[in-house]
């Protein structure tokens, strides 16, 4: 076998766009990422007992299952929507307000982009702040990998490349895995330019401008801090959990 046979692929795309114009086909895993804020939201929830989160896609399927019992966390373009019981800080997810609870969560972007990725047979939960348990959870896998980025209403964004950069980095450098991916290649030439000053580089991420005029930038610096956490919350198309267990709606 050759080196590229030995291995799984790593593929980075920038946007739920582009997702159905993905390279890699058949059994693959996708990591979902949307740093600033839901998928570091989704990984502390996780990691202060949230029983589950179910991610929707619509304010109306928010309001709809606030009106039958459900907590509820929602925003629009970043701000806290008056219906809901958190907004999309991760900081709101406490252990006291959320251990042992189910948690309804639409956002702007990170759960469309869910649901834009149903199709994929397995879907991991990334962010910085749990960065090496996912990686150490992908290795164990021996399956291909798409990391896909949530970005801004379907548009580029640069916090979501920087994660990819720095995720894609780590597979490759395992030896388990390669990739032919262009976007990859980018992601972690990106990552290496940002790594060293990482709150500096992002300063000129438009999504981190968009929170500092909200007045909900406090999240920044844990937002881009590795491995505050080591859960791997998983997607089953359904709900997320640290684990593959399903809750009927």
């Amino acid at each position: 076998m050759t080196e590229l046979q030995e291995t799984r692929s790593v593929e980075v795309c920038f946007s739920p766009g582009l997702f159905q114009d993905i390279l890699t086909r058949g059994d693959f895993i996708v990591v979902l990422v949307d740093i600033l804020r839901a998928t570091t939201t989704i990984c502390t929830a996780v990691a202060n007992g949230a029983e589950a989160i179910i991610p929707v896609a619509t304010h109306e399927e928010a309001r709809r299952l606030k009106a039958r019992g459900y907590l509820v966390a929602s925003e629009k373009d970043g701000m806290h929507l008056d219906f809901a019981d958190f907004g999309n800080s991760a900081f709101s997810f406490t252990e006291d307000a959320i251990g042992g609870k189910t948690v309804v969560y639409c956002t702007t972007n990170g759960t469309r982009t869910l649901e834009i990725a149903k199709s994929a047979g397995s879907i991991v939960i990334g962010a910085f702040i749990n960065i090496s348990a996912v990686t150490e959870w992908l290795t164990s896998q021996q399956r291909d990998v798409v990391i896909l980025c949530s970005g801004w209403k379907n548009r580029f964004c640069l916090e979501d490349a920087l994660f990819a950069g720095a995720l894609a980095g780590r597979l490759l450098e395992t030896g388990l895995f390669h990739t032919e991916c262009d976007s990859a290649h980018a992601a972690m030439d990106l990552w290496s330019v940002a790594e060293r000053d990482v709150l500096g580089y992002v300063e000129k991420a438009a999504q981190r401008h968009r929170l500092k005029k909200l007045e909900l930038d406090d999240v920044i610096p844990y937002s881009f801090a590795c491995d505050q956490v080591k859960v791997v919350p998983l997607f089953d198309g359904n709900v997320i959990k640290g684990d593959e267990a399903r809750i009927g709606l």
